[in-house]
């Protein structure tokens, strides 16, 4: 039996319910699985205040949490989203945990949360407003970044640090 038609384990370290993120994933509301993962993610890391996931708080998300987020993610999108999957797509183009701009823009392109002459999110906007949400979007397309960054910044190699330890935590996470 393949992945695609087993049923996720709702695991969870710190006792997260995953039900509601699974509906949407099973139904293909895909904008309401991603709004679900940032809340659940911030949920988990204790970081709803602060409103983002900072280094610190990447490098210690419970793998659990992290593959049950992922293996529905992988699993209601045939493999066309999920964190493993854009994990897999940044390695694919030479990416390491060491940031490389011309790696981070190529896939940034890849997944297009960047267009040749722009962000498709941004600091000072609303950041979903751009970006597709329907299986036909790009591969690793979706969940969005929203989850890493925050609507006070405005460094781009900041949120390149934390997309870069999110990969390294997925690596370790053995996703």
């Amino acid at each position: 039996m393949d992945f695609f038609n087993q049923e996720v384990e709702l695991k969870s370290d710190v006792g997260m319910d995953y039900r509601q993120l699974q509906n949407y994933l099973k139904a293909g509301n895909w904008k309401e699985a991603d709004m679900e993962t940032y809340r659940v993610m911030l949920a988990v890391a204790k970081r709803e205040i602060a409103g983002d996931l900072d280094v610190k708080s990447i490098d210690n998300f419970p793998c659990a949490d992290f593959r049950t987020i992922d293996q529905l993610w992988v699993k209601y999108s045939d493999g066309k989203f999920g964190f493993s999957v854009q994990k897999r797509i940044y390695q694919g183009l030479g990416g390491t945990r060491n940031y490389d701009q011309k790696i981070w823009y190529a896939w940034a392109d890849k997944v297009v949360w960047k267009t040749a002459s722009s962000w498709l999110y941004t600091k000072r906007f609303y950041p979903i407003m751009n970006f597709t949400y329907d299986i036909k979007a790009p591969e690793g397309h979706l969940p969005t970044p929203r989850i890493y960054q925050h609507w006070a910044s405005t460094m781009w190699f900041e949120e390149a640090a934390k997309g870069l330890s999110l990969f390294s935590r997925i690596e370790t996470c053995k996703l």
